[in-house]
């Protein structure tokens, strides 16, 4: 059955939903080009790539995707019936929002489903099903804009957490951004205009490049070899710039994979020490600083044990969080962290910042960010910072942030989300959830 073209990527993405959805797997891991899922490595490059569209329609349009398919049911699949649930799913990913041929699809899932031994005596009902949304596609999608599905596409608690945290309206503004394919930023040595005029992009008020449509693959793309520019999006570039003059200082990024800070770092003219946990990651942003011709000093460490031979004059702690942030580009996240995680990793946090002090020079600078949505991981973890006797507030000012001044909230910290810069286009809006504290160490 695997020699029709194109079933075994659909299988392939029926397996993956279903690691997502119910052992809690991270999408970036199971399709990782080097250590991913057996089944997805077995695939050519293309069959990879459709495999992650797949995945991501289906994960960002979750709800829409289950109430269509709900309401064409004349009664509800057994409960135990995962595999036919995520067959079902990933044909109407494909017919609702993808650019694939409608009969391929549905086929497609038809065969699979006949192949399948738990879902054989269910064929004729996913040909039937399918054909029916296929018929009705217009209606579907035109229904779902009409009647604001957004809330539906993630889990209870993910949206219950953004109402507290930042009240209905901007909830709802944020869940709709979720929908889309996001933006790609760069960051880039040189003039910003310059290479956005080169790569066909738009400058943000940050500096950074923002790419317009464009086919291939990034690393085709001009300056790439050269190392003129490296993949980093507009808010995580955000917490180094808040360092202040760099130049010939010693600085630390304590938690420097993949390296998109570091290079900032670097590219100010920061003495970089770049430390993590994983020596592997490591290994990755030797590599990057390879292809980008910088500078920098690598250490795998634990940070909790390292004790530097000499203390620093800034350190960066980009904090390990629950990624919620960044649910735009890792549609997963919702559903494979809960609460309980968020909780875990805000006490994680609060360690590492309290022994982050530790490698500071007195009258140094800390900043503290990640990319959680969660203010039990941002606001609360720096207020709680402050009692530190060692650490005191330095606050965030407009003129770090000219041009996106709205990002800095109360007590100076910054705060970022997706439904912020708006843009007619919303494929062209919005950035990460980032949040970012600075703090001086207090020199008696």
């Amino acid at each position: 059955m695997f020699d029709r073209p194109g079933l075994a990527a659909r299988l392939c993405a029926q397996r993956l939903l279903g690691a997502v959805i119910e052992k809690n797997s991270s999408l970036d891991g199971l399709t990782d080009n080097n250590s991913g899922n057996a089944q997805y490595l077995a695939l050519e490059p293309r069959d990879r790539s459709l495999v992650r569209a797949i995945l991501g329609t289906s994960l960002r349009n979750r709800g829409t995707i289950e109430q269509t398919i709900r309401r064409l049911l004349d009664r509800p699949l057994p409960e135990n019936a995962h595999s036919l649930k995520h067959l079902l799913h990933v044909a109407t990913a494909q017919i609702l929002y993808l650019s694939v041929p409608d009969h391929s699809a549905v086929d497609l899932a038809v065969t699979a489903a006949d192949n399948d031994p738990r879902n054989r005596k269910y064929a004729g009902l996913v040909n039937a099903i399918l054909r029916r949304i296929v018929r009705s596609k217009e209606k579907i999608l035109a229904h779902a804009a009409k009647t604001d599905q957004a809330a539906n596409n993630v889990p209870a608690w993910f949206n219950e957490m953004l109402i507290a945290a930042y009240g209905e309206e901007k909830a709802a503004k944020i869940l709709q951004m979720q929908t889309y394919e996001p933006p790609i930023d760069l960051t880039v040595k040189g003039d910003p205009k310059h290479w956005a005029e080169v790569l066909n992009g738009t400058v943000l008020p940050n500096g950074s490049v923002r790419l317009g449509s464009f086919e291939g693959s990034l690393t085709d793309l001009q300056g790439f070899e050269d190392g003129e520019w490296w993949v980093q999006d507009m808010a995580a570039s955000l917490p180094a710039r808040l360092m202040g003059d760099l130049k010939g200082k010693k600085v630390a990024d304590l938690c420097a994979a993949p390296g998109g800070k570091t290079a900032q770092l670097a590219l100010a003219g920061a003495d970089v020490t770049a430390l993590d946990l994983s020596a592997n990651r490591l290994k990755r942003l030797q590599g990057n600083f390879d292809r980008l011709k910088l500078p920098v000093k690598t250490h795998q460490t634990n940070l909790m044990d390292y004790e530097p031979e000499e203390l620093f004059d800034a350190v960066l702690l980009d904090a390990p969080c629950s990624s919620t942030g960044t649910v735009r580009r890792h549609p997963d996240v919702p559903w494979t962290k809960t609460p309980d995680d968020l909780a875990k990793l805000a006490t994680v946090q609060a360690n590492l910042l309290a022994r982050a002090v530790d490698f500071v020079k007195p009258g140094g600078i800390i900043v503290f960010s990640n990319c959680s949505l969660d203010p039990k991981e941002g606001e609360d973890v720096a207020r709680a910072a402050l009692k530190n006797p060692a650490l005191e507030a330095c606050p965030i000012t407009p003129q770090d942030c000219e041009g996106i001044e709205n990002l800095i909230i109360d007590e100076g910290f910054l705060r970022s989300t997706p439904a912020d810069m708006p843009h007619e286009n919303p494929q062209l809006a919005g950035m990460d959830g980032f949040f970012a504290a600075r703090f001086r160490k207090k020199s008696t």
